[in-house]
């Protein structure tokens, strides 16, 4: 959690900044052990079998659907609510139907970057993971979506990544660079994981 969101929290139980779930908690550490909890397990589930689609918009919804439909009656819908981390202000939410479009319409036109060359397959993930977090489509979620989903992306080009062996810490450095345009340390961190 954590996201800064203007000028009152929506999706929130009054007088709190705890988002409102599926089992009525009101207490943000309870909600964010309950998540990591039920999330943990989900994303696991998803390593193992994944959800089938064509890599698309919807594809990547339904996979935030999926992690947190336990949680929340608005999993896999697009946020409505302006949200920022850390400095970074992402997407507004009239703009992200557009931005999506675009994006993973791309994604599909490049075959999911099947048959690249190594260095233009690795800059090919490493936008795409800067346009997707740039985008962060949910009220929460963002990043476990998008790691499930370029997983998932990445087995199916043929190569293979395990997100859990990289560093959480060095992973949200080198995003955050990354938001404000410099990719060198993701590029540089992705190089090692990618096989």
């Amino acid at each position: 959690m954590g996201y800064s969101i203007d000028p009152i929290p929506d999706d929130c139980y009054e007088g709190t900044t705890c988002l409102i779930n599926k089992f009525g908690i009101k207490d943000e550490k309870k909600l964010s052990q309950m998540e990591t909890l039920i999330t943990t397990a989900k994303c696991k589930e998803l390593e193992i079998k994944p959800i089938n689609g064509d890599f698309g918009f919807d594809h990547y919804k339904s996979i935030h659907k999926y992690i947190f439909d336990d949680l929340y009656d608005w999993a896999g819908e697009v946020r409505t609510v302006s949200i920022s981390k850390k400095g970074t202000v992402f997407t507004l939410p009239e703009s992200i139907d557009t931005l999506a479009d675009r994006i993973f319409t791309g994604l599909q036109k490049a075959n999911c970057y099947i048959g690249y060359d190594d260095d233009h397959y690795l800059d090919s993930i490493v936008e795409f993971y800067c346009n997707t977090n740039m985008l962060h489509p949910f009220r929460e979620g963002n990043g476990r979506t998008q790691r499930v989903f370029l997983t998932q992306l990445i087995r199916h080009s043929g190569h293979d990544i395990n997100f859990s062996t990289i560093d959480t810490d060095e992973l949200m450095i080198a995003t955050i660079q990354s938001a404000n345009g410099v990719v060198d340390y993701l590029r540089d961190l992705l190089r090692k994981f990618i096989l």
